[in-house]
């Protein structure tokens, strides 16, 4: 009976060890913002701000929420879709509102092309998207007043450098 008693207690103390997991907190990292710095045309080497910047996704309905709103601002970080190879953001200098609530700053929309690299950090993280052959244009219209964009990173895998310029 003494052995039975001792083989149990062994058997619940292995099967209540091997029933601990660690745990899943992820500390390492997520998907990487787009940082775009605002340069001005005439001097490229001089931040310029733009003035009260306003930043939607194309086909939303709120403003980017990592970037603060109708702000003047020469550096802003913006998310990438991580199930497309492309993203469209609206950016709209000297935003504000009329009467009836319709825009009336400058709108100009940019387009982001790139690959995806899916990233397992851990168990606790998953998964993280990278991307790379990050490309980037204008929609031209009649009043564009992001004249270039310069490519400075084609490899996003931080949010710590600058990725694309816009001139302006």
């Amino acid at each position: 009976m003494r052995r039975f008693q001792i083989g149990l207690l062994i058997f619940l103390g292995i099967m209540s060890a091997s029933s601990c997991e660690k745990d899943d907190i992820c500390v390492e990292g997520d998907t990487p913002l787009l940082v775009i710095e605002f340069y001005d045309i005439s001097d490229t080497a001089t931040l310029k701000e733009v003035p009260t910047l306003r930043v939607v996704g194309v086909g939303q309905t709120v403003t980017v929420n990592t970037v603060t709103d109708r702000s003047n601002l020469s550096t802003i970080s913006i998310p990438l879709k991580t199930d497309e190879d492309t993203t469209s953001f609206i950016l709209i200098k000297n935003s504000a509102a009329n009467d009836d609530g319709a825009e009336t700053g400058n709108v100009d929309t940019i387009n982001f092309s790139y690959s995806r690299i899916e990233d397992f950090l851990s168990r606790g993280c998953g998964f993280v998207v990278n991307y790379d052959e990050l490309d980037a244009n204008v929609t031209a219209d009649s009043d564009n007043w992001i004249q270039d964009i310069e490519i400075t990173k084609s490899l996003v895998t931080n949010s710590d450098s600058t990725h694309v310029k816009i001139f302006h």
